[in-house]
């Protein structure tokens, strides 16, 4: 493949699932179009990538490997194939788990797909709550019976009399009822984007949470034990089991690089790209900038851009119409900070029937719901591979997330105040105690979530403009500024290829993942 004539250049701006896919595609469904990709940071992944510190893994996020859409689970199988025998942790423990009949051994080989059993739950009232949330006699246990009462009269009354709706806030009622709303929802949704869900659009919630309602989670609970319902058949946030990389989500996305690379694509790292030269509705080039200061111009037949709108519409020049130029201008987005703790042990006791080395918690990752508590999440990463922790039958190896904005108190503590602060949390929560600690890390991360207030009710202004310009196409997370997963992110790269390929509308790029129905039907 690597040998065609390839006349023809895409210019691929970030080499996260989305750019990396785009070009993956080109190189395998086209003979004339040689990918470029630029990407600003010294690796692949974008927010999906794994970072490794002192021989220790961790997602940025957590990303578990699950989709509906068959090309996609292929695609990672061509990268990763899926294990042939179980890996070290189901073995010591003689967890059962499905392997592939010619799969290779996790323990033998290290391109491979783990397949993981899936548990994450809600840390609230310094308890366990299933999530999404049940009705099962733990729940009504831990919740008390006149807040179970409330909480169900008040889903009845979801259920009979639906509110108009028009924002998130009403997106949840409508689907939980107040109470549950109030209890598990509200104060987490405004601790992740910084406002309250009253402020935020609904197409967040048809986004990420599209048909899951407490119905639904009740119908899961009831049918899954009796294997009436398949992983493919629900909804994402109910899958009881994901691939994974056997050394983290980012795994999968060195791999793609490496067979880029292979088949004759440029991947050129440290390199961010500032400005664009366009000759009426065509862009000719963009200038980008070394981390060293030198500055060198990128020519294409192509450009397909996954960094920040806002950013994308900035370089794009003072020839943008004034109005487009202030809605990406304000576009709204929430940045993140891990912190990453390495620990002899931790204090969350496994009280489920689900086997672990030294009897830890099986949660992947836990939701902390708790007021007094600025973290939103905790990741366990002894639960996604062991493989990711240098000594995963003794120690764990778990981080804090925060949601934040750039700029603010959060984002500027050093290193140092971050990580006492998520252990000042931690011992809060009972989860550490300060001996236990062995080594801690800090992450930050720009523009990590694409934020669904502020101009964005007026983005399609921009994606007006953005689609007027012949040779460019948008695609991701970022670049879509829509809230993606990854399987999203990827589709929206390889659909760029058809509509450059097949000469199509690129109305089909935007219309990934904006089915109501996506999560739920496997195609």
């Amino acid at each position: 493949m690597g040998n065609k004539n390839r006349d023809k250049v895409a210019v691929i701006i970030g080499a996260g699932p989305a750019g990396l896919s785009a070009a993956y595609y080109l190189l395998k469904e086209t003979d004339d179009i040689k990918p470029v990709i630029l990407e600003e940071l010294d690796c692949v992944g974008g927010i999906s990538r794994t970072v490794h510190y002192n021989g220790n893994g961790i997602d940025l996020g957590g990303h578990r490997l699950f989709s509906k859409n068959q090309q996609i689970l292929d695609f990672w199988e061509e990268i990763l194939p899926l294990q042939g025998k179980p890996p070290i942790d189901d073995k010591i423990l003689h967890r059962e788990i499905t392997v592939s009949p010619n799969g290779p051994d996790p323990d033998e080989t290290d391109r491979v797909m783990l397949k993981r059993r899936r548990v994450s739950r809600i840390f609230y009232l310094r308890k366990f709550f299933d999530y999404p949330i049940s009705l099962k006699a733990s729940t009504i246990l831990n919740m008390g019976l006149g807040r179970t009462f409330k909480a169900g009269m008040s889903y009845l009354k979801s259920c009979v009399h639906k509110a108009p709706e028009t924002t998130l806030e009403d997106f949840m009622i409508n689907r939980f009822g107040k109470v549950l709303y109030k209890m598990f929802f509200e104060k987490y949704t405004q601790k992740v984007w910084g406002l309250h869900p009253s402020e935020i659009s609904k197409e967040w919630g048809e986004q990420r949470i599209k048909g899951l309602s407490l119905s639904k989670a009740i119908l899961n609970a009831i049918l899954s034990p009796f294997k009436l319902i398949s992983n493919k058949e629900k909804e994402t946030s109910l899958i009881e089991e994901y691939y994974y990389p056997k050394f983290g989500c980012g795994q999968v996305w060195e791999f793609m690089a490496n067979e880029i690379i292979k088949m004759g694509g440029e991947i050129h790292f440290n390199t961010k790209v500032v400005d664009f030269e366009t000759d009426g509705n065509k862009v000719t080039a963009v200038k980008a900038v070394r981390n060293d200061s030198r500055s060198e111009k990128f020519q294409g037949n192509f450009y397909i851009s996954s960094m920040p709108v806002k950013d994308l519409v900035a370089g794009l020049g003072s020839h943008v119409p004034e109005e487009v130029a202030k809605v990406a201008r304000d576009l709204p987005y929430r940045d993140y900070i891990l912190a990453g703790f390495y620990c002899n042990k931790i204090n969350l006791k496994n009280n489920t029937k689900i086997p672990t080395i030294n009897n830890i918690c099986p949660d992947s990752w836990i939701y902390i719901q708790e007021d007094d508590i600025i973290a939103g999440r905790l990741q366990i990463m002894n639960n996604w591979s062991p493989y990711l922790v240098k000594d995963f039958k003794n120690k764990v190896f778990i981080s804090l997330e925060y949601f934040c904005n750039e700029g603010d108190e959060l984002w500027n503590k050093s290193e140092d105040d971050m990580t006492a602060l998520g252990l000042s949390e931690l011992e809060k929560l009972g989860i550490v105690k300060a001996e236990d600690v062995i080594d801690t890390v800090r992450v930050k991360v720009k523009k990590a979530y694409p934020a669904y207030f502020g101009t964005y009710n007026q983005f399609d202004t921009v994606k007006d403009y953005l689609n007027g310009i012949d040779n460019l196409y948008c695609i991701g997370r970022n670049g879509q500024h829509k809230y993606n997963n990854m399987d999203h992110s990827m589709l929206s790269g390889i659909e760029a290829v058809n509509v450059i390929k097949n000469n199509l509308s690129k109305d089909i790029l935007w219309k990934v993942n904006t089915e109501k129905e996506y999560h739920e039907v496997k195609r």
